[in-house]
């Protein structure tokens, strides 16, 4: 398997430090805005560190590939026709959902094409 793809990396010995047996990590990505730290994606799973919690603690939330309901580009408008210009992304998971805004679209495309591809089999 190819190495993968990483913004930081401190993040990606986060998410490496967590990989169950036989788990591969596909890419993280540091995330901007208030609350999460980043996103990766292995091949069973999205991790997301979340900032957002009272007194300075961080999660860090494993979704199985099987438990997210869908996976959406987030968007203000169409831009000049073309929707997938976002870099933000959201995915459901229960009654949850998880927003992550990525510098650049071709990071937010490349973590949608993946989940799409996971919860689609």
């Amino acid at each position: 398997m190819s190495e993968p793809i990483f913004d930081k990396a401190d993040q990606l010995k986060q998410v490496q430090q967590g990989l169950l047996d036989g788990e591969t990590v596909i890419a993280v990505y540091d995330c901007i805005g208030a609350g999460t730290g980043f996103l990766g994606l292995t091949d069973r799973r999205v991790v997301i560190q979340d900032r957002s919690f009272v007194g300075k603690r961080v999660a860090i939330t494993s979704i199985p590939y099987g438990n997210i309901r869908s996976v959406s580009f987030l968007s203000n408008k169409s831009w000049a026709g073309q929707f997938f210009s976002s870099s933000s992304v959201a995915l459901t998971a229960g009654p949850d959902t998880f927003e992550a805004d990525f510098r650049g679209m071709d990071k937010a495309h490349h973590v949608h094409s993946v989940i799409l591809d996971r919860i689609s089999r």
